[in-house]
């Protein structure tokens, strides 16, 4: 049964990355409580994360209604435990929710998630991109080429309408998206395969920054 294993909220720390000035939320530890889930508003202007009691470091690049929550799954972090020879615990990706049962990496922008049974609904929106800070929390040598390369992101999520979720409460995928753009085929295009990119104009509903970026670039080829 597809499900959230984790709720992940941030535990405030100094920003390891030594170029970064302000505090970080990428530290995320599990919580047994019921979060409120709603849409946190813009990214800059905003409240941020879209998870009651987290918090967004940086918002000139993260959080956001179309980053309100990301996910990963707790099947692909268990890969990279093995890969890595550490122990990885739920959160440790800078998660909010760490899944079960969910082909997170195969998630078509637009498919919807009916998350738990208090109404929250989430909206498939964007991968996720590594950045310094990540590379420095974890401390691994070279790590961002090796995450982009594994092609294993995440995915962010926007919220449809706003809930309450727990750890164990189950996901439904009540929406699937009737085109081929997967959270893979996204990061691909941005990341590693720029001839990739037209295909992402299928997504209606791919995040605003991307949906930018994509014109920008294709415009450019025509």
């Amino acid at each position: 049964m597809a499900r959230v294993l984790s709720v992940n909220l941030a535990r405030v720390r100094a920003n390891p990355d030594p170029k970064a000035s302000k505090p970080t939320g990428i530290d995320k530890v599990a919580t047994s409580d019921a979060v409120l889930v709603r849409a946190p508003g813009p990214m800059r202007e905003g409240l941020g994360s879209g998870l009651i009691g987290d918090t967004i470091g940086n918002q000139k690049l993260h959080g956001g209604d179309d980053q309100a929550v990301y996910a990963y799954a707790r099947e692909d972090l268990d890969e990279w435990q093995a890969q890595l020879e550490r122990p990885l615990a739920d959160g440790m990706f800078g998660e909010n929710f760490t899944t079960s049962g969910v082909d997170v990496t195969g998630a078509h922008i637009g498919d919807r998630w009916r998350v738990g049974t208090d109404g929250l609904v989430l909206e498939v929106s964007a991968p996720r991109t590594p950045c310094r800070t990540f590379a420095h929390f974890l401390d691994i040598p070279g790590w961002i080429k090796t995450f982009t390369t594994a092609g294993k992101p995440g995915a962010y999520l926007r919220v449809i309408a706003p809930g309450t979720v727990r750890a164990g409460d189950t996901i439904e995928i009540e929406h699937r998206s009737d085109h081929d753009v997967t959270i893979n085929l996204v990061y691909r295009a941005r990341m590693t395969d720029p001839s990739l990119l037209p295909q992402l104009l299928a997504a209606d509903a791919l995040s605003a920054e991307l949906k930018a970026y994509v014109s920008k670039k294709v415009a450019k080829t025509v």
